[in-house]
């Protein structure tokens, strides 16, 4: 792991799933850290005592202010967010208020309390529907939710904050992550929902052939990640991806293969608005941050059954 000098950090959605396995890691590494969550998503226990932690939504001015200038971080990595794509499109004004007018709250109080920088968790959800494979940065932005589309807001926001006011930024667009610990409810990823699934003795359900593909990448690089960016990647936007496809019926043989189970996949119909195909370059990230991902699928899925 890229070694570093940041000794206080902020983390926000610190709670959650993510943010849970990246404060493990800045504690283990000696750094001084605080969280800010509203538990709408993240659990409590996912917090150590060791991290000083602000109970409070991101929408409560008044409390990010006061979080940030007392904690005076040198970065601030941003997890917190609205993240279920439906939601977005059945409430658009709730979206964008947490996501945009949030997240803004926060680039305030970033910037008036010193912070010298800001690392945002993005999403390929900005993308869209891609137009040609694997999709690089420059691919263009047309996403087809308003939670890509509050996403790449924000980025642009960070872009603009950069330019006025000196904060410097590094964008991460995460592909599908997974890992240990990840929930199965709410927008819980299809290597949790099937593992919770066959562990007790339900069907797996398939939507579609099969055949779609997706780019899965295991909780512990996306950490990596976030470390190489505390010193790295100034004012970039990055795909953070293994750069390799694997279909939802390859996932399921591997996971079929490593719990035991003998059963098949029943298959559904497709879900409206599903991306068949999408996988991601990362040579940009390989170069900004000095980074590259680790961990293969069937090595991170065995990681999911401890």
């Amino acid at each position: 792991m890229y070694w570093v000098r940041v000794m206080k950090v902020l983390v926000t959605g610190g709670a959650g799933f993510i943010g849970a396995h990246l404060i493990r890691t800045l504690l283990k590494s000696g750094f001084k850290v605080s969280v800010l969550d509203n538990l709408s998503t993240g659990k409590l226990e996912n917090i150590k005592p060791e991290a000083k932690f602000y109970e409070g939504d991101l929408l409560d001015r008044d409390l990010v202010y006061q979080c940030v200038s007392r904690e005076r971080p040198e970065v601030v990595i941003h997890l917190a967010a609205q993240a279920s794509v439906p939601k977005s499109l059945e409430d658009p004004s709730a979206d964008a208020s947490i996501n945009i007018s949030g997240s803004v709250n926060l680039f305030e109080a970033s910037r008036h309390s010193g912070a010298r920088k800001v690392i945002y968790a993005s999403t390929a959800a900005v993308y869209g529907s891609p137009r040609y494979l694997p999709l690089d940065e420059q691919h263009p932005v047309q996403p087809i939710s308003g939670y890509g589309l509050s996403k790449y807001t924000v980025e642009r926001y960070l872009s603009l904050y950069r330019d006025l006011y000196g904060l410097d930024y590094t964008v991460l667009r995460f592909a599908n992550v997974y890992g240990p610990g990840q929930s199965f409810a709410g927008e819980g990823g299809v290597v949790a929902i099937f593992l919770d699934r066959i562990m007790r003795g339900v069907q797996p359900v398939i939507h579609g052939d099969g055949k779609q593909t997706r780019d899965f990448i295991h909780v512990s690089d996306i950490v990596n990640a976030i470390f190489c960016a505390l010193e790295r990647g100034s004012g970039a936007v990055l795909n953070i991806a293994t750069g390799h496809p694997a279909s939802i019926n390859r996932l399921f043989q591997i996971i079929k293969k490593e719990t035991g189970y003998t059963g098949e996949p029943g298959f559904t119909l497709p879900r409206p608005g599903d991306i068949r195909e999408s996988w991601f370059d990362i040579k940009k990230a390989k170069v900004e941050l000095e980074w590259s991902p680790a961990i293969r699928l069937e090595q991170g899925i065995k990681t999911c059954l401890y």
